[in-house]
């Protein structure tokens, strides 16, 4: 006669489909879709703060310091959030198989917090690329169409070049009015720099601040073409060319620490949210089991009461 096996009393019944993968890609993809719209809905809401909090007038709104502070820990927590959020989700939603001990069905459930961090980062990389790129053919397609009326003014380079070839006065600068007749001599010999010298005393300045310095052929020749462009003479032209050097190595050196720290901030973000992910996850597959309400409890858990006789 064939013995059935059956299960100890008061065991939690498993799923024990051979074969099958033991990863529940149904809990994964609900709780990175969670994650990622609450993290939309966190940044729009942080956007809208920062918004308010800025102001044009003086002494009316947070500094610009305060303002980059509240971004990065905004930032931070509200990636935290939203991946804890969607790795509780995952975790609990997931069916265990044949876990044998506590410490498999942790380790199972964490696992699965980490592969919603996976494809919620996965996600929104391919969404950021994608809306990179669609700006980035949308910008050319208008600046084709409207290149002459169009000026750049996102490019720390522009006021450089600006500053670097401005008339020496007012009056030089303008067509019309009465002059004194050296100011009328210095404008005849001033004009207006094209876009292609902009451009090539752009990739001079941008060179030299690549390599380090500025070599002496370079600067007698920026010299010699602002004094020209300008009217002024030969040492304030030396005079703006060294400080648009120092302007445009001070812009790179700004543009480099904003990188390095979107970079740590970013990296920090990820990790932490990863270690949020994996705990929510566990978390959730703790309340499953146990069948416990769901919500977070960080204090202590209250000690059963001893039953009535």
């Amino acid at each position: 006669m064939a013995q059935v096996a059956t299960a100890p009393a008061g065991s939690v019944s498993m799923s024990s489909t051979a074969g099958a993968s033991y990863v529940e890609w149904g809990a994964v993809f609900a709780g990175a879709v969670l994650a990622a719209a609450l993290s939309f809905v966190f940044l729009t809401f942080g956007a809208a703060i920062g918004l308010s909090a800025a102001s044009p007038w003086p002494n009316s709104g947070a500094s610009a310091k305060v303002i980059a502070s509240l971004a990065v820990f905004w930032t931070l927590v509200q990636q935290i959030g939203a991946f804890l959020a969607g790795g509780y989700v995952a975790g609990r939603m997931r069916a265990r198989w044949h876990e044998t001990t506590q410490h498999e069905v942790e380790f199972r459930d964490g696992l699965h917090g980490g592969l919603v961090w996976a494809v919620g980062v996965m996600f929104g990389a391919a969404l950021l690329m994608a809306t990179a790129g669609g700006a980035a053919r949308t910008g050319a397609e208008v600046a084709g169409k409207a290149a002459a009326a169009t000026v750049a003014t996102s490019d720390p380079m522009d006021l450089v070049l600006d500053t670097l070839f401005r008339p020496a006065s007012v009056a030089q600068a303008s067509p019309t009015g009465t002059q004194p007749a050296q100011a009328a001599r210095a404008r005849a010999g001033a004009t207006a720099p094209s876009d292609d010298v902009r451009g090539e005393v752009s990739r001079i300045l941008a060179r030299s601040v690549a390599t380090g310095s500025l070599s002496d052929q370079n600067r007698t020749y920026l010299v010699q073409l602002v004094a020209q462009r300008a009217g002024i003479s030969q040492p304030d032209a030396e005079k703006r060319v060294n400080e648009a050097f120092n302007a445009a190595r001070e812009a790179a050196n700004k543009a480099r620490r904003a990188a390095i720290l979107t970079g740590l901030v970013t990296a920090v973000s990820l990790i932490i949210s990863f270690g949020a992910a994996w705990w929510a996850a566990m978390k959730g597959g703790h309340h499953r089991d146990n069948a416990v309400p769901a919500r977070f409890d960080f204090g202590r858990r209250p000690r059963p009461s001893a039953p009535l006789t």
